[in-house]
């Protein structure tokens, strides 16, 4: 049995913003842009993956969401607590230079880990922890 991921899913206040961001910024394309029932996904890839589908949706888009559900995801949301995202790159510092330029909000430079990797980590702009790594050379 073959099993792929096929999409993965960003919570954003702002489909917007997210689009200045993930599209203008990262260089993903937009696949589908829909709404429905007054609230908006937005299908994205990257064109170096294009079978991986990155959804961005609203914070409470399940429809048995309570009140209180959907309040609460929107507090985590602000906070930046609900996800988290790593994207692989060949130039990790040049994807930072890149990154930072746009303002984006940097919450770590780019460093050589301890575990093979070199990172850095952005927020986007609903506040979602953004990783982008490369593996060590060597």
């Amino acid at each position: 049995m073959d099993l792929k991921v096929s999409h993965c899913f960003i919570a954003v206040d702002d489909h917007d913003k997210a689009l200045g961001f993930y599209r203008d910024v990262l260089g993903l394309e937009v696949r589908n842009d829909v709404g429905f029932e007054g609230m908006r996904w937005v299908t994205m890839f990257s064109p170096a993956q294009p079978d991986l589908e990155i959804v961005l949706e609203p914070p409470s888009a399940d429809p048995n969401a309570s009140d209180a559900d959907r309040e609460a995801l929107t507090e985590l949301l602000a906070k930046g607590m609900l996800r988290a995202v790593l994207f692989a790159s060949d130039d990790v510092d040049a994807t930072f230079e890149r990154i930072q330029a746009s303002g984006a909000d940097v919450v770590q430079e780019p460093m050589d880990q301890p575990y093979g990797v070199r990172d850095c980590a952005f927020r986007d702009p609903a506040g979602n922890l953004l990783r982008f790594n490369q593996a060590s050379k060597g």
